[in-house]
């Protein structure tokens, strides 16, 4: 099955703390812990019948636009979203200094 990212749905779930995506039936998600300041990206999941097709990487870009327009300083604690903010120098800024 062939994903096209640009139309993928993302909706925030916040009464369970994370992204969501469904296709097909199949779920997708990115959980997180937010509080006032910070934004702490804790897992990324992506169904085994959807992996490498960009579908977790398009959660963590959506995640880290949804801290940006709110300011919140990013947490990755998700060896993913390590590896994705790695990848992206446009996105690091907004990462916690350590």
């Amino acid at each position: 099955m062939t994903i096209n990212l640009e139309t993928l749905e993302i909706i925030n779930n916040p009464s369970e703390n994370r992204f969501e995506t469904w296709i097909n039936g199949l779920g997708c998600k990115l959980d997180y812990i937010e509080d006032k300041d910070t934004f702490a990206i804790t897992h990324v999941g992506v169904h085994p019948d959807l992996r490498n097709q960009g579908i977790a990487g398009k959660l963590v870009q959506f995640a880290m636009d949804y801290a940006k327009s709110k300011s919140l300083r990013v947490i990755p604690i998700c060896s993913y979203a390590v590896a994705w903010i790695q990848r992206h120098e446009e996105y690091k800024e907004l990462t916690v200094k350590k």
